[in-house]
């Protein structure tokens, strides 16, 4: 299994303000490795470091085998694509002039993009079956629609790595699976996805692996089955959680 994306004793964090030490993983094609952790873990600014728009305060990040720190930009966002969390359009493109915007990486300085260019961002919003939506205003859908034309942009930047920031934030439980059979689908077509949540349930719908976060970095990591236990929920987030079998899938539930 080829690896993806890589973090070698990862230091992350901004100036005068360490976030998170000596932190390991590494993410295969086909992988999906769900982050948890409570409001100010260090998700965004693990996701910031892996994506090089912070630079690594120790260690470093590998994009297939490449250093991120000697790589340009344009090199980068043609290996991992990002959807940053809680995205809100604020310009009135249709879903195909955005989703076409995740071809920049492609495309020199002042030139307009070309036939192959439309191809991808035309094969993207295919594969996330958001076609009848492609002449649609993005600023016009609604939160789970237009997510899913944020997906197909980092698609068609053509990277086989996504970094997903909380992908179903406020998004109903409707837009909420449509996102998570999404990165199932893609990860069984070989993408590697990593992506945060608040809900540990998310996990067992979705990941194959699992980070816990807490403040001052990495707390475990493993098969779900493995991470998420009330022990482990109950030390991050400060509550009692039951972890339970249900009709053959894994479930969490708040103890009131």
């Amino acid at each position: 299994m080829a690896v993806m994306l890589e973090a070698r004793a990862l230091g992350y964090g901004y100036p005068g303000r360490p976030v998170g030490r000596g932190l390991h993983l590494s993410l295969g094609a086909g992988e999906v490795l769900c982050v948890l952790g409570p409001n100010g873990g260090g998700k965004t600014t693990l996701f910031r470091t892996l994506l090089g728009l912070l630079p690594a305060q120790a260690g470093a990040v590998l994009l297939e085998g490449q250093p991120l720190e000697a790589m340009a930009r344009g090199a980068v966002a043609r290996r991992v694509g990002y959807v940053p969390q809680g995205h809100a359009a604020q310009f009135a493109f249709t879903v195909r002039e955005a989703v076409l915007m995740g071809r920049t990486a492609h495309v020199s300085l002042f030139a307009a993009p070309g036939a192959a260019d439309r191809d991808a961002a035309e094969r993207a919003i295919q594969a996330l079956g958001i076609g009848e939506l492609a002449e649609r205003v993005v600023t016009e859908l609604s939160g789970g629609e237009r997510q899913l034309a944020m997906i197909a942009r980092a698609l068609a930047q053509g990277a086989r790595a996504l970094v997903l920031d909380e992908p179903t934030a406020s998004l109903d439980f409707g837009n909420q699976v449509r996102v998570l059979r999404e990165i199932r689908r893609l990860a069984a077509e070989g993408y590697a996805v990593v992506f945060s949540t608040h809900d540990p349930g998310q996990a067992f719908l979705a990941a194959s692996r699992v980070l816990l976060l807490a403040h001052g970095g990495a707390r475990r990591q493993g098969a779900p089955v493995e991470v998420i236990t009330a022990k482990n929920l109950r030390e991050v987030y400060g509550v009692e959680v039951r972890v339970a079998a249900l009709e053959g899938m894994r479930v969490c539930m708040p103890v009131l």
